[in-house]
């Protein structure tokens, strides 16, 4: 977790490393960035990164003839 009062660059950072940990992920995955507003001319920087693995199957093959 974030320290409760970061720098930007703290945060471009962190965004960089995420952008590079899911470009170097063999899959697919997905980087979303919420802002909340705070009092006294704060601003909550929220970065949701998850990854994903997917697949395509044949239908027949997932469910054999019996």
């Amino acid at each position: 977790m974030g320290s409760p009062t970061a720098s930007h660059n703290e945060v471009l950072e962190k965004l960089t490393s995420l952008y590079r940990d899911v470009c170097a992920h063999d899959g697919y995955g997905d980087i979303r960035v919420e802002v909340r507003l705070l009092r006294r001319g704060q601003k909550e920087v929220i970065l949701h990164c998850g990854k994903q693995y997917r697949y395509v199957v044949d239908f027949d093959a997932a469910h054999p003839a019996g």
